[in-house]
């Protein structure tokens, strides 16, 4: 799941998030260091998307992304608090329930991580990770360990927002958009490749999209680099609306089925 879950496509999780407390109190001075800025217009706080994972023809889970205020600052900076939840449903939970929450806290401005939260609950698997962004010194902290990275390095989730970002209004078919994603300890380059535009049709209509391939490890869940295959609202938002998966033990999909709070206007065709 760990490919799906950086476009945003996968379940997301529930846990405590008292551990996000120490985000605020970095004794760093980073008033020397030029931190980039990013232009947003894709998305604002209160947008909610809601997601339904298919496993076949079953629904076999819910993941909703949400963006809230958040009134706390590092070092005067300004912050972003993102959350993203998955839940397993009907049968899937007799043998494999999912409960799994993600955080993270983005930089408004430079739309870069300074922390990171995920609580999994997977069947019997658990995953209790919190990672501390140092994006001035080019350090993670895990608490017990520090890891270094490039400058503007991403999280799980945060890496979904900020792709939300760029401009593919120049993009040809075969372009490849890249950047570095931290999880579990290393540093992940996140490939994605511009497949051109297309209408789709799905639970909420019919809308005018522009897709992509997320270039996938192949051997343990994907054949081929390009099994997983995603649909962007062909706006200024820029909302994934649809994903598929091709994995070696079946298909998954999920499609947008409800959003709230979004920025501009969608690409719905009438």
């Amino acid at each position: 799941m760990k490919n799906l879950i950086l476009i945003a496509i996968s379940l997301f999780t529930i846990g405590n998030v008292n551990a996000s407390e120490g985000i605020y109190t970095f004794q760093n001075n980073t008033s020397a260091f030029e931190f980039r800025k990013i232009a947003n217009n894709s998305f604002a706080v209160g947008e909610k998307l809601t997601y339904i994972l298919h496993y076949g023809f079953i629904d076999a889970g819910r993941a909703t992304l949400e963006v809230e205020e958040c009134d706390k600052k590092i070092n005067g900076r300004k912050l972003v608090h993102a959350i993203g939840k998955g839940e397993s449903l009907g049968a899937f939970n007799w043998f494999f329930k999912v409960q799994d929450r993600y955080e993270t806290y983005l930089d408004a401005e430079g739309m870069f991580p300074w922390m990171f939260i995920r609580r999994v609950h997977e069947g019997g698997y658990e995953i209790s990770q919190d990672y501390t962004f140092y994006q001035h010194k080019k350090e993670v902290s895990d608490g017990k360990k520090k890891f270094n990275v490039p400058h503007n390095i991403q999280d799980m989730i945060s890496s979904y927002y900020y792709a939300r970002t760029l401009d593919f209004s120049n993009a040809k078919i075969g372009d490849l958009f890249e950047f570095n994603t931290f999880m579990d300890g290393e540093i992940f380059p996140l490939k994605i490749k511009y497949l051109g535009k297309e209408t789709i049709k799905i639970r909420k209509g019919k809308y005018q999209c522009i897709k992509f391939c997320p270039v996938v490890q192949t051997g343990r869940i994907f054949k081929t680099e390009e099994d997983l295959q995603v649909w962007i609202s062909d706006d200024e938002n820029k909302i994934p609306l649809l994903a598929k998966a091709n994995i070696l033990f079946g298909s998954i999909k999920m499609e947008l089925t409800k959003h709230e709070g979004v920025k501009n206007p969608i690409s719905k065709i009438k």
